[in-house]
C-alpha cells in the first residue's frame, strides 16, 4: 500500500507526529477547475446507453438458459457476466444522486430513480444517507457505512474475540462473504457499519422507531417523503417480478434477476469496501477530523480497462469523486490528474491486484485504535500480527 510521506505540520494545526499536512478543503477544491464540471450530456446518456443496453441483453439471454441442474456453469457464468454489466447502471444511478448527469434535475431525478428501483435499491433514501457519507468520510462519529469499531468498544471487543478465536484466515473468510454476500441488505435493513452518531441502528426504509436511536438521526423527519417515494419504486418493482413469477416460474425469477442481484451487490460493497479500508487508511475522532483529511482517505484501484469502461471508472477515480462528486465520471479521470500532481503524498494509489487487495483486508482489518493523541485511528488486529503475507 502506498503511504502518505509524513510532512511539517501546519502551525495552527494540532496534529500528531506521523500526521501528513493536510490541505484545506478551498485549498483541495481549488485543484479542480470549474470546466470538470460541465457535464456532456452525449457521454452521459452514452454511458447510460452502454450500461442499459447490455444489462438488457445479458437479462434477455438468461430467458433461454433451462433450469435443470446441467445448466448450472451457465448459470454461474449468466450471474457472474450479468452482475457484472449491471453494475454499470447502478453507478450511473450514483451519478444522479449527486447530480453529475445531467443538467435538468427532474431528469436526472427519474433516471436515478428509475434504475435504482430496478435494482431493489431505495434511490432518495439512499442519496441522502450517500450524501451524509461524503460530508463525513472517514469519520468515526459522524461517518456512514464502512465505519469500523473501536477496538476500546464493546463491539471491537467482541470482533478482537472471535480474530483470536478462529484466526485470520477463518475470520477472513467469514469477513469476505458477509460483507460481499450480506453487506448491502444488512446495510439497507438496520445501518449496519454506519457512524457512532446515528445509532445502533438505522433503515432505509422507515426513519422512526426502532431505528432512530442515534445522538444524530441519520433520517429526519425532513427525508420522510423522499423515503417514502423510495418505498413505493421498490413496491411497484417487487409487484413486476411476481407478475414475472406467475406468467414464468418463481425459480425462473429468481434465476433470472436474483443471481446477478447478487453479483452486483457483491460489486457495489467489495468497491466501497476497498476505496475506504486498508492497513494504512485512518478514521478519526470529532476533535482530529477535517474534510479534507476525510476525503483523502480514499484509495484508487487498478481494475483494467474492462471493469473501468462497464463500472465508469469508479474504482480506479474515486479521490477526485470524493473531492467533488458533482464531477462526472468521464472528466474524473483528469481531476485525479491534477490531484496527483499537485498532492502526491496525500493522493492514494495502490497497484496491488483487487482480490490479494480484498484478502489483506478481510483478515487484516477488523477494528481500530489511536496509537497517538490527536492522530488517526488505523486498524489493528491479531490477523495482522500473525499473517504470514504481511
Amino acid at each position: 500500500m502506498i503511504r502518505s510521506t509524513p510532512l511539517r505540520p501546519r502551525p495552527q494545526e494540532t496534529v500528531s507526529p506521523q500526521e501528513p499536512n493536510y490541505p484545506s478543503k478551498s485549498e483541495l477544491l481549488a485543484c479542480l477547475p470549474a470546466d470538470l464540471l460541465k457535464i456532456d450530456t452525449t457521454k452521459a446518456w452514452g454511458s447510460l446507453a452502454l450500461s442499459l443496453g447490455l444489462s438488457v441483453l445479458a437479462y434477455g439471454v438468461g430467458t433461454q438458459i433451462p433450469l435443470q441442474p446441467i445448466a448450472a456453469p451457465l448459470w454461474l457464468l449468466y450471474a457472474l457476466v450479468t452482475g457484472t454489466v449491471a453494475g454499470g447502471c447502478w453507478v450511473i444511478a450514483h451519478e444522479c444522486g449527486h447530480h453529475a448527469f445531467h443538467p435538468n434535475r427532474r431528469v436526472e431525478a427519474t433516471v436515478g430513480f428509475v434504475l435504482h428501483s430496478l435494482l431493489l435499491v431505495p434511490y432518495f433514501s439512499w442519496q441522502h444517507s450517500h450524501a451524509v457519507h461524503h460530508a463525513n468520510c472517514n469519520h468515526l462519529e459522524g461517518g456512514e457505512t464502512h465505519v469500523p469499531p473501536r477496538a476500546s468498544s464493546a463491539a471491537g471487543q467482541s470482533v478482537q474475540r472471535l480474530v483470536s478465536g478462529v484466526g485470520p484466515v477463518a475470520y477472513g473468510l467469514f469477513s469476505t462473504v458477509s460483507h460481499l454476500l450480506l453487506g448491502w441488505p444488512l446495510y439497507l435493513f438496520f445501518g449496519v457499519a454506519g457512524g457512532e452518531d446515528h445509532g445502533a441502528l438505522t433503515s432505509h426504509f422507515w426513519h422512526g422507531a426502532p431505528f432512530r436511536n442515534g445522538r444524530r438521526p441519520l433520517f429526519p423527519d425532513s427525508t420522510r417523503r423522499l423515503m417514502l417515494r423510495s418505498n413505493v419504486g421498490l413496491v411497484l418493482m417487487l409487484l413486476a417480478l411476481i407478475l414475472a413469477a406467475s406468467s414464468t416460474s418463481l425459480a425462473r425469477v429468481l434465476a433470472v434477476y436474483g443471481l446477478p442481484y447478487l453479483v452486483i451487490n457483491a460489486w457495489l460493497v467489495g468497491y466501497t469496501w476497498l476505496q475506504h479500508t486498508d492497513t494504512s487508511i485512518p478514521h478519526f475522532a470529532t476533535a482530529d477530523w477535517t474534510w479534507a483529511k476525510g476525503a483523502l482517505q480514499t484509495v484508487d484501484r487498478p481494475y483494467g480497462p474492462l471493469l473501468n469502461l462497464l463500472h465508469h471508472g469508479i474504482g480506479s477515480t474515486h479521490v477526485c469523486h470524493h473531492v467533488n462528486p458533482r464531477i462526472p465520471h468521464y472528466n474524473a479521470w483528469r481531476g485525479n490528474e491534477l490531484l496527483r500532481a499537485r498532492y502526491p503524498e496525500l493522493v492514494r494509489f495502490d497497484p496491488t491486484p483487487i482480490h490479494r487487495a480484498l484478502w489483506r483486508i478481510a483478515t487484516r482489518c477488523a477494528v481500530v485504535s489511536q496509537q497517538h493523541p490527536g492522530g488517526g485511528f488505523y486498524y489493528q488486529t491479531p490477523a495482522a500480527a500473525s499473517d504470514p503475507a504481511r
